[in-house]
């Protein structure tokens, strides 16, 4: 099989790549193996050393970088200048931070010494999205290499040259040979790998259904794993908000990268007394986006990743329309170039797919609620629980309302945005476990209990 790379705004195929066969795998998961037996017993801070010099690659090529991943994917050039400083300051972060926090834990137990230590496991198996070609790898493998693991990733077939470019940091950074590999595969051969048990943890970043198809084969070898599924994010404005700033962060929220972002506001749920407010703010906001070539550092809206997107996002405009939405479309078309026009619903109901489901795309719901309930409610009805949007001038109010969000985050008058400081993840179908900080830091070691009698 061949994995081929193309540009989303041209069409044209910039990058094919054979892909591995699984004998080509399982020898290099086993040179992985045997960099393990050294990179996981050097001291946290030999570890973590070596990302000050990635962080330094990341930011001298952050141009190079951008570019494949505007060529790959169609993210307008500026938000993928973003993505790779993202990185650099993700790699920042752990070098000062991640032996701290590796640090034995000395507990009290009336016992002569009794610690808790967190050694690593091994190769951990990353399988990434395409969405945040750099980001998303990054957000997975630095914390889980500083714990002293090694890291073999299965990328999104159409951003190989992502995957192979992001190999290169860590072999110019100095990291030993194979601490860290990039496998050129498909999903059956991903499959292959997970069943005959050559990995010992799992990081999936993907859909719902990838989720539990990986879910399964790691729970049936009982290997630890990470799955972050995407949601179906509220974004809550209630009367006392801000209108003209919880509109601008609406819009932006939902149509950054062409509103392919896990965290993307999905479903705009605003209270009744100013919902025509909050609507012609962010119909003003909207009108003012630039679609068109990514790699003009002036766009704000490129082109969808894939072709076949196109077709699926059309069927949920027309489910909303079968169901009585009357729909704003803004922009021109454009007859080259996998372009969706930024759409909003401006009285959404909650049976519509596009209130149901996740989006991948640039389409607006905007649901009307009486009050405070109405909005929790109706947050709380869809099987995700990734992140919510809180927008309102009482904070107490806003915090309380926080609370009875299910949702592994909540920001209150502002944007979620992944921070190396502080744990992402979701519930329900958003996934399990953490990425970032020290809980994501500790997800793929053994937290082994050391006790010393006398």
């Amino acid at each position: 099989m061949k994995l081929k790379s193309i540009n989303p705004y041209t069409e044209e195929v910039n990058w094919t790549y054979n892909s591995f066969s699984i004998g080509e795998c399982r020898a290099r998961i086993e040179n992985c193996r045997a960099a393990f037996s050294v990179w996981g017993s050097l001291p946290a801070e030999e570890r973590a050393k070596h990302f000050k010099i990635a962080a330094g690659i990341l930011r001298k090529n952050t141009d190079t970088y951008a570019e494949i991943i505007t060529k790959e994917m169609g993210k307008p050039i500026r938000q993928s200048k973003n993505e790779v400083q993202k990185c650099a300051q993700l790699c920042d972060y752990y070098v000062e931070n991640a032996a701290e926090l590796l640090k034995d834990e000395i507990v009290d137990t009336g016992a002569e010494k009794s610690y808790v230590t967190f050694e690593p496991l091994g190769v951990i198996f990353g399988i990434m999205p395409w969405n945040f070609p750099f980001w998303q790898v990054f957000r997975f493998a630095v914390p889980a290499i500083c714990a002293g693991n090694v890291c073999v990733l299965k990328h999104a077939s159409n951003v190989p040259q992502s995957a192979l470019e992001i190999e290169k940091v860590f072999i110019e950074a100095g990291f030993p040979e194979n601490v860290f590999n990039t496998l050129l595969i498909d999903s059956k051969i991903a499959m292959q790998i997970l069943k005959e048990e050559l990995v010992d943890g799992v990081s999936l970043t993907g859909s719902v259904g990838a989720g539990s198809k990986i879910g399964r084969l790691a729970g049936g070898a009982i290997k630890p794993l990470v799955l972050e599924l995407g949601g179906s994010d509220p974004f809550i404005v209630l009367e006392n908000a801000n209108v003209e700033k919880a509109a601008q962060a609406a819009v932006k929220s939902r149509f950054l990268n062409a509103g392919q972002s896990c965290i993307a506001a999905k479903r705009l749920i605003v209270v009744e007394d100013v919902v025509a407010d909050f609507i012609e703010a962010f119909e003003r906001r909207v009108k003012e986006l630039k679609i068109g070539d990514p790699m003009d550092e002036e766009t704000d809206i490129g082109p969808l990743a894939k072709k076949e997107f196109l077709e699926s996002l059309e069927r949920v405009l027309k489910d909303a329309k079968m169901k009585g939405a009357e729909l704003h479309v803004y922009g021109e078309g454009h007859k080259k170039g996998f372009f969706f026009r930024p759409a909003l619903i401006p009285a959404a109901s909650t049976d519509m797919e596009v209130c149901r489901t996740e989006v991948f795309g640039p389409i607006a719901p905007v649901i009307t609620v009486k009050d405070d309930d109405e909005a929790v409610e109706i947050a709380n009805s869809t099987e995700y629980g990734l992140g919510a949007k809180i927008w309102s001038g009482d904070l107490y109010r806003a915090e309380s309302l926080a609370k009875r969000i299910k949702s592994g985050s909540v920001s209150i008058n502002g944007m979620i945005k992944s921070d190396p400081r502080i744990p992402f993840g979701g519930i329900k179908k958003s996934g399990v476990g953490r990425e970032l900080s020290h809980y994501g830091l500790k997800e793929f070691v053994n937290i082994k209990t050391v006790v010393v009698n006398r």
